[in-house]
């Protein structure tokens, strides 16, 4: 029997989330709707900034491990933060939802990562992230026993700037499989596909059995403006291709098919979290044996719950949402 049903492996990182105009982010030059990363004086400056601000054990991964384990599921996750303030607030707030942190803050040189994400009016989030010590985990910080009993692994692209990262990633996938359980990874951003491309082709071929992204990171990573074409090659080389598509019908291909999902449109009042949340119903799917279909159904329905509200992480039981419309 497994030690834990989902283990994900990520950047570490303190959301501090706030909502802003427009006009805002051009006055600080943000870029708006995407992932830039920031040194630590941009990352002091925006935090000063920052008005009503609510602080959340965040990360992508991170989030997608905490919508799992509000499902039921035994959770693990795996990441790297300082003996800080940002720290100990981050182990211990996983601590507390339920989720194991099997790597305990350190006495590390950099401060714990953070990201600073600015919500517009329409919904669209701005993310002003500091790689902190996150980034630098590498195989010391993953112990080998966490993988026992096999399970199911997640991994995230935004950990591949540093080539520790990729390491560490190969590793686990290998750790797991050995014991007998799948790996996934979700691309993360189109700026990760971009700059590691021939990195994510590989893992995505020879480690991992799921993948996950949104059109503009499958078309970024194989280089087309065909989304069938970039899917097909994907799916060619992973068992399960997962693809969002911004309020449009989620696709899955696996085994030759194609499913396509249905979402319901709706204005966000915040898009932080709604790829984490998607990952979150599909995979807790996945590893409950539900079919693809209805794995992407219960994906679909974390994502729009999120996306209601601020914050990346769901607030209403989306287990008792299943069971009302006949998912498990």
């Amino acid at each position: 029997m497994s030690q834990f049903d989902v283990i994900g492996i990520g950047n570490a990182i303190v959301d501090v989330i706030s909502t802003a105009p427009d006009t805002f982010l051009d006055q600080m030059g943000i870029e708006k709707g995407i992932m830039q990363l920031i040194e630590r004086d941009r990352a002091e400056l925006l935090y000063a900034a920052m008005d009503g601000r609510v602080e959340t054990p965040g990360g992508s991964v991170a989030n997608t491990i905490a919508g799992i384990g509000a499902l039921g599921l035994k959770t693990a996750f795996i990441g790297k933060v300082k003996d800080d303030a940002l720290g100990q607030f981050y182990a211990d707030a996983l601590a507390q939802s339920g989720t194991a942190f099997p790597n305990p803050p350190k006495g590390v040189d950099l401060p714990t990562s953070r990201s600073m994400i600015f919500v517009s009016p329409d919904g669209e989030r701005s993310m002003n992230t500091y790689l902190g010590a996150g980034a630098d985990l590498s195989s010391q910080d993953v112990p080998e026993n966490v993988f026992a009993g096999g399970g199911l692994l997640f991994l995230e692209g935004y950990l591949f700037d540093k080539d520790e990262g990729k390491t560490a990633f190969s590793e686990a996938a290998k750790d797991m499989k050995s014991a007998g359980g799948r790996a996934a990874i979700t691309l993360s951003d189109p700026f990760c596909a971009d700059r590691h491309r021939s990195d994510f082709q590989r893992l995505i071929a020879e480690d991992m059995d799921i993948a996950i992204g949104n059109d503009q990171e499958w078309m970024t990573l194989y280089e087309t403006d065909d989304l069938n074409a970039a899917l097909a090659k994907a799916a060619a080389v992973c068992d399960i291709v997962a693809c969002t598509r911004s309020g449009e019908p989620v696709w899955v291909w696996a085994n030759g098919a194609q499913i396509e999902v249905p979402v319901k449109t709706i204005t966000p009042i915040d898009a932080t979290g709604a790829g984490d949340q998607f990952a979150a119903g599909f995979l807790y799917g996945l590893s409950t044996g539900k079919d693809l279909e209805t794995a992407a159904k219960m994906g679909v329905i974390c994502a729009h719950e999120v996306i209601g509200h601020i914050g990346p992480r769901p607030e209403v039981d989306l287990l008792a949402v299943f069971k009302e419309q006949g998912l498990v």
